[in-house]
């Protein structure tokens, strides 16, 4: 089939091959760039705490700096990431989603079992003026955008799988979509609830980890937090793979269509290998990246919220001013407006609070 016949497949809008690419892919790679460098921050970290209780507090030996964490971590994130396509990283997926069950399901029990830190209040934040409020309202679901990125693959998976007109690949999808979003809310909500109870606005900024590290180093197992240290490497590598690959199949289809021959196994090799050091580049170049959460999230809204709809209305062809015709079209300029807000307000608030600007000075992951 032409490449713009299967623009549906791949997660683009059906508006030829050249808006397509720039409309979708274009924000679906960077935003899966800048997942792996967030990776690459949290697992290196990860790593630099796995260090420090297996070594224990009588180590003498010099432990690693940040940047040479991140280097062992992108490391081992590339040779893992030699599988070719989504459907051979089936089993990487299962490995990294027993993984974050395993240490969502540690992080609360312990936090929840060893009860409320000292002086932990649950006082909001009041902001300065309705203004700065309304700014950190809206830099707070730019967040909660980038923190939900796995939208955008989920068109790159139903893709690869098998559909005909008799076993439509949706049918599968869609039980599988369910599923998926019901284990994460099983993850996630004891541990947003039990972690704001046990620790209130004593949570270090580098999340919940950081506090079970930090609050129940000596009261708590080393083996117990070292193994919950563990799987949230062990996730963020697995996770590095999947977030990657929509970059790897673009490089690669771009050989190939130019080419026109298959992409050789060195040159696939080569490809993550660049794509792994440009990452490390960023995560080390730019390390007030997380400032920038909120509107990368916004920015990439669109490929969640609207382009679904405009594709369901290209594609299905309903008739104009029916009721399903006005609800897409709703729902798709509704994402929109919202992702524009979301665009503005974080903008505006970096204009106002200002960007804590430093170069190639990874912050220490405590």
């Amino acid at each position: 089939l032409p490449r713009s016949s299967c623009m549906p497949c791949l997660g683009l809008p059906p508006t030829g091959e050249r808006w397509g690419k720039i409309l979708a892919l274009l924000p679906t790679m960077y935003l899966s760039a800048g997942t792996c460098t967030a990776l690459i921050i949290v697992g290196g970290g990860s790593m630099k705490i796995l260090f420090s209780i297996a070594c224990g507090p009588a180590c003498v030996a010099r432990p690693p700096t940040m940047v040479e964490w991140y280097v062992v971590f992108v490391c081992v994130a590339v040779v893992l990431s030699q599988l070719p396509n989504l459907n051979s990283i089936a089993g990487v997926s299962l490995v990294g989603a027993t993984a974050a069950v395993g240490y969502c399901t540690m992080i609360w029990v312990i936090s929840v079992t060893k009860g409320r830190v000292a002086g932990v209040s649950y006082d909001p934040v009041k902001a300065s003026s309705d203004v700065d409020r309304t700014i950190a309202v809206l830099n707070g679901l730019g967040i909660i955008a980038f923190a939900f990125r796995g939208h955008n693959l989920v068109l790159e998976i139903q893709g690869t799988m098998p559909s005909t007109l008799k076993h439509p690949s949706h049918v599968p999808m869609w039980k599988g979509v369910k599923f998926a979003y019901l284990v994460v809310a099983l993850c996630l909500y004891p541990v947003a609830i039990g972690g704001f109870w046990a620790y209130g606005n004593q949570i270090p900024p580098n999340g919940i980890l950081s506090a079970l590290y930090k609050f129940h180093s000596r009261d708590v197992s080393r083996l117990v937090i070292g193994l919950a240290t563990l799987l949230v490497i062990v996730n963020c590598l697995t996770t590095f793979q999947i977030y990657a690959m929509p970059v790897f199949d673009n490089m690669e289809a771009g050989y190939v269509h130019k080419k026109n021959r298959p992409c050789p196994w060195w040159l696939r090799a080569g490809f993550r290998a660049l794509f792994g050091a440009v990452n490390l580049l960023i995560a080390v170049a730019l390390p007030f990246l997380s400032e920038l959460a909120g509107l990368l999230g916004g920015i990439s809204l669109p490929v969640t919220l609207a382009y679904p709809c405009f594709m369901w209305l290209a594609i299905m062809k309903p008739g104009r001013g029916t009721a399903m015709w006005c609800v897409n079209w709703a729902l798709g300029c509704l994402g929109m407006g919202l992702s524009f807000v979301l665009i503005v307000g974080n903008l505006w608030g970096l204009v106002a609070t200002g960007l804590h600007v430093q170069f190639f000075k990874p912050a220490e992951f405590q």
